[in-house]
């Protein structure tokens, strides 16, 4: 009798025991039915992540569609209406020949010349799509070209206008006067000077907006600098001398999901990296000589950069936060500013000491065409391009 009730402790003890166990394991399983009847035991649903909030945008910008990625409206082929039924064209500027060349990128062949202003270094898309504009530097003024019918209007005169902005509101044009040394904020239509910032570096040439627009990362060429400037009150509010002996900072791009600012520095052979937020030191990204332009694959998972020194183009792979590839142009050359094609399947660079310019393959790398333009091509501008407005330069369109 007294071993039975040893026995019986010892089930009771081991049925506890096993219970515990039981109430364990469930707490990672929830019990479910199928359509039979039949229970069965899943593991429990893991929460996704939280999205993040919407962008708080600058007034009368129109609404960021995806605050994960600024550049969700550029997705291949898909043009705003006000672009749908404008020529496919690529728009060559040739400082040294005071003309831009119109190439057909289906043909590869030069259509047209049109004579222009002195010394054309960008031909940028308006903001409202409707006019590229042809930055004529040397010439001070700007050539407003009808992108539907390729023809060239009647010049406005904008005193050293090395390049050109739209705010991301539209309301104003942003002139880099970078002989003057002055942020020119000008009407986008008339051009007429609303409000001039004088800056205190020397070259200012290349900028790209926040994702939500309140302020704009400048680069400064000759003096090696960066600047940030608040949007809606037209002024600079900081300004950093870059950690790299003779810098020469050109392209500006900011990261899909808005976190990073890059700069390309044709000195310092790469790119820096900046939280534009914080506006704190940025790093050096090697990627090679002369690193000048910054162009965003259609997918937003890439970035082109054209090694201007060397005759290459690096990748760089936003998702691993790396150099993925290099694409070296076979016969060498000056790969400079240009941009991506409609469907992305395209980049197209001017050769800037070589009076010529690049189709390459992007998802090979494989150069297309190489074609003859005219002297000292710069800032190019493939149009049209996926966007519902566009931010200036060459094409920085969301």
């Amino acid at each position: 009798m007294h071993r039975n009730r040893n026995l019986t402790t010892s089930t009771l003890a081991a049925l506890t025991a096993l219970t515990a166990l039981s109430a364990l394991a469930a707490c990672g399983t929830e019990t479910t039915r199928d359509r039979t009847g039949e229970t069965g035991v899943t593991e429990a649903a893991v929460p996704a992540p939280p999205k993040r909030k919407p962008v708080r945008g600058l007034p009368g910008m129109p609404p960021v569609l995806d605050p994960e990625d600024v550049y969700a409206a550029d997705r291949p082929n898909k043009l705003s209406p006000v672009v749908k039924d404008f020529p496919s064209r690529v728009y060559v500027p040739n400082t040294e020949s005071d003309t831009v060349s119109v190439i057909d990128p289906k043909t590869y062949e030069i259509i047209e010349t049109i004579p222009v202003g002195r010394q054309p270094q960008h031909v940028v898309p308006s903001w409202d799509l409707k006019t590229l504009w042809v930055n004529n530097n040397r010439g001070h003024t700007l050539t407003p070209i009808d992108p539907r019918t390729g023809k060239a209007g009647k010049p406005v005169e904008v005193h050293d206008p090395y390049n050109l902005y739209f705010t991301p509101n539209g309301r104003y044009a942003v002139v880099m006067a970078s002989l003057d040394r002055e942020l020119v904020f000008r009407d986008p239509h008339t051009m007429k000077t609303i409000k001039t910032e004088p800056v205190t570096c020397y070259g200012v040439n290349h900028a790209d907006f926040s994702i939500d627009g309140r302020y704009f990362i400048v680069s400064c060429e000759f003096s090696g600098e960066l600047l940030k400037v608040d949007t809606e009150k037209m002024k600079v509010v900081g300004q950093q001398k870059l950690p790299f002996d003779g810098a020469m900072p050109q392209d500006v791009k900011i990261s899909p999901d808005g976190k990073r600012f890059y700069i390309a520095d044709m000195m310092a052979d790469g790119m820096w990296v900046l939280d534009g937020d914080k506006f704190t030191e940025p790093k050096l990204l090697p990627t090679g000589k002369g690193t000048h332009g910054l162009y965003i694959s259609r997918d937003s998972r890439e970035m082109y950069v054209s090694n201007r020194g060397e005759g290459t183009v690096s990748v760089f792979d936003f998702t691993q936060n790396k150099l993925t590839k290099k694409w070296h142009l076979p016969d060498g050359g000056s790969p400079d500013m240009g941009g991506v094609s409609a469907d992305g399947k395209v980049l197209w660079l001017s050769g800037r000491y070589d009076s010529e310019v690049y189709a390459i393959d992007t998802r090979t790398g494989t150069q297309l065409a190489r074609i003859p333009v005219g002297s000292g091509p710069h800032g190019l501008a493939v149009y049209p391009q996926p966007g519902r407005y566009s931010l200036g330069h060459t094409g920085i369109f969301r």
